[in-house]
Order: structure tokens, then C-alpha cells, then sequence
């Protein structure tokens, strides 16, 4: 079986040798470049399994980078960022990071994480290949894709995994743990309003009026509820 590609991308030298050393120990397949423009290029040629994508580049930014690797790929994005500002941490959410590390951090954490990242994209296998929920909502599980009537959404795979769970869990109110946990995992690395960030960008895709919700709704005191 082939070695899945980790793209890292960052500046910082000696960071990014210790990057791909770890990596590499882990079986791997490490690419590092030191520039956005190289990052987004190596994307576009294919092969990525997932990316560890620094804030602060030359060239374009991090959030530049992850606007512009989501035209074209759903690959997990682990954002790095020497800011710990919870605005920075949210914009990178919002415009399609799967997670975030905030320097300094273990390199025993950023391994998990990305360990945790792709197990999370893999196509799960364990259920019927489609499936129509909500009258209009239809997903197939097997390639992890979702339409609404006849136009296919483009969910990000963090979407993706949110709006599956919600769907094997209809009117049900579920707390954030809850979700956190049945849609990413355990070893999910995070805090809850994560959550928030993305059943808001999923409500963009899938809501009429995304400021007046009626398939996911809000539970006062407890979370959300798929109510389709």
C-alpha cells in the first residue's frame, strides 16, 4: 500500500525539516514548501492526502492558500498559527480548514491530529451507498457525496462528516460533545464551538433562509436537532 502524502507548508526551516522528519517517521510521504504559491501548485498536480498549512507565508497567506486549495481539492487542511486570536482560528474554519494548531505545539499533538484528519476522510464503507433523507437531502455515503434536489453541494469533508451524523440522528437533540464526537471522533482535538463554525457554513448549503433555520435547528441550552 502506498505511503499517503502529507504536504507541509512552512517557511520556518527548522520547524519545517522537524516537521517532515516526524512525519516520516510515522511512514508518510513528506512534501514541504516554503511559499503559498508552491503550495497551491502542488495541490493542483494531485497526489495530496492531506496538508499542515502555516498562517504566515510569503507570497499568499495561509487563508489565501486554503481559499484556493477548496476550488479544486477536499483534501484535510491543518492550519498552524503563532497567533492565538480566536478570530483567526474561526476564519480559518470558516473558509475550509478541517483543524488548527496554535504554536508552540507538540509534535505528539500534530501527529494525532493528522493521524485523526485522515482517518476521517477515508470513505466509510459500512453503509448503503444511498440513501434519500429530508425529501430533498440526498447522500451517498460510499462517495461521500450530498445533493439537494438535483444540484450537488460541495461540502468540505468536516461538513460532510457533520451533516451524515445529523442525518443517522434525526430530531434528536444533540449536544455539542455529542456531535463532536459522533461526527469527528473521540480523539477529536478541539473545543466545542467548532461546532458552531460548522453548522453554520452548513446551513449556507442546505437551509432556504440560512438565518431562519428549519433542517437544523438550534436547541436552547443543549445544541442542535436535525429536523429535515
Amino acid at each position: 500500500m502506498a505511503s499517503q502524502r502529507i504536504l507541509v507548508v512552512e517557511d520556518e526551516r527548522e520547524l519545517a525539516e522537524a516537521l517532515k522528519f516526524n512525519l516520516d517517521r510515522q511512514g508518510y510521504e513528506t512534501i514541504v514548501v516554503g511559499d503559498g504559491f508552491d503550495a497551491v501548485a502542488q495541490v493542483e498536480r494531485g497526489g495530496i492526502d492531506a496538508m499542515v498549512l502555516d498562517v504566515m507565508l510569503p507570497g499568499l497567506d495561509g487563508f489565501e492558500v486554503c481559499r484556493r486549495v477548496r476550488q479544486v481539492s477536499n483534501i484535510p487542511i491543518l492550519m498552524l498559527t503563532a497567533r492565538a486570536d480566536e478570530v483567526d482560528r474561526v476564519i480559518g474554519l470558516e473558509i475550509g480548514a478541517d483543524d488548527y494548531l496554535t504554536k508552540p505545539f507538540g509534535l505528539r499533538e500534530l501527529l494525532a491530529r493528522v493521524r485523526a484528519l485522515l482517518r476521517r476522510s477515508a470513505t466509510d464503507q459500512s453503509f448503503d451507498p444511498q440513501a434519500s433523507v429530508s425529501g430533498e437531502i440526498r447522500i451517498s455515503e460510499r462517495e461521500r457525496r450530498v445533493w439537494r434536489d438535483d444540484r450537488e453541494l460541495a461540502l468540505r469533508p468536516r461538513e460532510y462528516e457533520l451533516l451524515r451524523f445529523l442525518l443517522h440522528h434525526p430530531r434528536q437533540a444533540l449536544s455539542r460533545q455529542q456531535i463532536l464526537d459522533g461526527a469527528w471522533g473521540v480523539d477529536y482535538i478541539g473545543d466545542e464551538r467548532t461546532v458552531d463554525v460548522h453548522i453554520r457554513a452548513l446551513r449556507e448549503q442546505i437551509e432556504d433562509d440560512p438565518s431562519q433555520p428549519t433542517r437544523i435547528t438550534t436547541v436552547r441550552g443543549v445544541g442542535y436537532r436535525y429536523d429535515g
